[in-house]
């Protein structure tokens, strides 16, 4: 076999395999039920919220969670923050004793949200009652701009999630809570600009509400639900367990999320997703911002295959479980192989053929039948969320509109190529720093554009 065949029967084996994770991560998506509610009187709630300079948006944050979960500790965690956000916490606390305050100080602080919340651990812990049932508490993270669906404790008391004691984590879906502003781009009045971040907005509102909840869906069924960073549930006695074999509860990783998904699955217990309640958090209406997010969380994942060893060896995880994570840690390192392979293979089809044929015009001509293969196998499953979205979350919205928003979707997804060279650049160079996304509210955008960069 030459080369070229080899690397076409490469490239048709990536995109059979593709095409079949679409299909296993579409169908119990679309054939999910509606889970039943608990009572989370039965459980003890803790929130630990990170901030570093969220001074913006922590008040409102920390209204509205006392204002809809009222029987909720929230433990506000200050990364050294430069502007106010540590004075308003003080001012909720002198009136709210369930409002904690955890304050880092440099060196220690602004080394990544894990440590950070690490910190809240340790903090909740030596408050915690000795007598207390650490397996009937459950511990929360939302992002400082995170607003928690109401029935969220419901959801997570729910025999599905944490009324199961086997359960040891749960993940609730993601919304934009931006996706319908007609103005995203703050300080920009432009036309153009408004546009491009409203489209920005509303892919993401799409990848979350149905590709990335739809993976979870197949997590279900596999037991390998990925923890996010926002909206994500923890039994503190699991927490214990894995600080007591690990060291901590969250780890290094750029993507400490998920990390801690795997060892909760690696300590004996269950990963739930939750999509009948959710979190909304702020989409990103710049691109700038969006590659820098992106090329965190990808180079995060290029970081947890060290444990692929680990989950295949775990006799807690099933082997559905191990293959689906494999998929998903591999994912980026794959697309890196689709960066050199795809264009090759195209290029190295079209002059075959040309030869062949005897000339570019006349293989084109013979040659038809490629452009609804391309659509089928390179657009389609891309173009698909869009219309599965308005159905699902988004109906008031026109067949057309949807249509677009499907081709839109489809261009958008590329930018996942432009985030996988950039973290395998930065692993390359050993560059590993954990840099904060900013706010949409937050001023002063060229300082902290150069700050995250």
């Amino acid at each position: 076999m030459t080369a070229s065949e080899s690397a076409q029967a490469l490239a048709f084996v990536l995109l059979v395999i593709f095409l079949g994770y679409i299909l296993l991560i579409l169908t119990p998506f679309l054939r999910r039920k509606k889970e039943a509610e608990g009572d989370p009187s039965g459980f003890s709630w803790h929130v630990l919220v990170p901030c570093r300079d969220e001074e913006a948006v922590i008040g409102a944050t920390i209204d509205r969670l006392r204002r809809d979960f009222p029987e909720a500790h929230l433990w506000i965690i200050d990364d050294d923050s430069d502007d106010g956000t540590a004075g308003i916490v003080e001012d909720r606390m002198s009136r709210d004793p369930l409002v904690h305050l955890v304050s880092r100080r440099r060196p220690d602080a602004r080394t990544g949200k894990g440590a950070a919340l690490n910190a809240a651990y340790r903090a909740l812990s030596a408050w915690m009652p000795a007598d207390a049932d650490r397996s009937s508490v459950v511990v929360l993270v939302v992002d400082a701009d995170g607003r928690l669906a109401q029935n969220a404790l419901r959801q997570a008391a729910g025999e599905a999630a944490f009324g199961n004691p086997l359960t040891g984590a749960a993940q609730a879906a993601v919304w934009m809570s931006n996706r319908d502003d007609r103005a995203p781009v703050l300080g920009h009045g432009g036309r153009l600009n408004q546009w491009w971040g409203r489209y920005l907005v509303r892919m993401q509102d799409i990848e979350f509400r149905t590709t990335i909840a739809a993976m979870q869906s197949l997590r279900k069924h596999t037991v390998s639900v990925g923890l996010g960073g926002n909206g994500q549930f923890t039994r503190l006695s699991v927490l214990d367990e894995i600080s007591a074999t690990a060291g901590e509860p969250w780890h290094g990783s750029l993507l400490e999320d998920y990390e801690l998904g795997i060892h909760v699955m690696l300590a004996g217990y269950r990963t739930v997703y939750m999509h009948d309640t959710y979190v909304e958090q702020e989409a990103l209406p710049g691109a700038r911002r969006l590659l820098t997010q992106r090329t965190r969380w990808c180079q995060g994942g290029m970081q947890c295959t060290r444990y692929l060893r680990s989950i295949f060896e775990s006799r807690y995880i099933s082997n559905a479980g191990a293959l689906e994570a494999t998929y998903f840690l591999m994912m980026p390192f794959i697309q890196l192989l689709g960066v050199v392979l795809w264009p090759t293979v195209f290029i190295v089809m079209i002059a075959q053929g040309a030869i062949n044929s005897g000339s570019l015009g006349l293989w084109l001509a013979e040659s038809w039948w490629l452009l609804p293969l391309i659509v089928i196998t390179g657009i389609l499953p891309f173009w698909i969320w869009a219309p599965i979205y308005r159905s699902v979350a988004e109906p008031r919205h026109s067949l057309l509109t949807a249509a677009l928003w499907g081709i839109g979707y489809w261009l958008y997804m590329y930018q996942t190529y432009v985030c996988v060279l950039r973290a395998f650049f930065r692993i390359v160079i050993g560059r590993d720093g954990w840099a904060k996304t900013r706010r949409n509210s937050e001023k002063n955008d060229i300082a902290l554009v150069a700050k995250e960069s």
